[in-house]
């Protein structure tokens, strides 16, 4: 019992605590997406597709959005790094885009918006596991 207080306790001192802010941070980058896109169990299309449940799905399929012809036919599915390319430039990433957006560069950034929004599943609701308590390699994806 001892062993396991002392593995449970090394464990949570070795969470990075500058990641703990990480979902904090991604909803607040969030709110430049808000004025196009929702995510959560109420979200609905706007002038931008809903974002539930983003990594995995391929682009172009949310029911009812009306995508461009570039978006639907990008043969895109969504992952950290195709995102992350998309979110600096979308309109470079995929030209003939409806999105106006003119992208986010800071990496931090980056990470923390995507962070925010694994958090969510296709029908809106917040995952069990939160990606804000992964660490971060420097510059890079997180890794448990």
């Amino acid at each position: 019992m001892r062993m396991f207080v002392f593995v449970l306790g090394a464990g949570i001192l070795a969470i990075d605590p500058a990641s703990a802010q990480d979902l904090a941070s991604g909803e607040k980058v969030f709110t430049q997406c808000k004025a196009c896109h929702q995510v959560g169990e109420t979200a609905k299309n706007a002038v931008g597709p809903l974002l539930n449940g983003l990594f995995g799905r391929k682009s172009g399929t949310i029911e009812g959005y009306n995508y461009s012809p570039a978006n639907k036919n990008s043969g895109i599915t969504w992952d950290e790094a195709t995102f992350r390319d998309y979110i600096k430039d979308p309109r470079a990433k995929m030209p003939g885009t409806k999105m106006v957006f003119g992208g986010l560069k800071d990496p931090k950034q980056i990470d923390d918006v995507i962070a925010y929004l694994k958090q969510f599943d296709a029908s809106g609701k917040k995952k069990a596991e939160i990606p804000a308590l992964m660490t971060r390699t420097a510059g890079g994806p997180r890794t448990p």
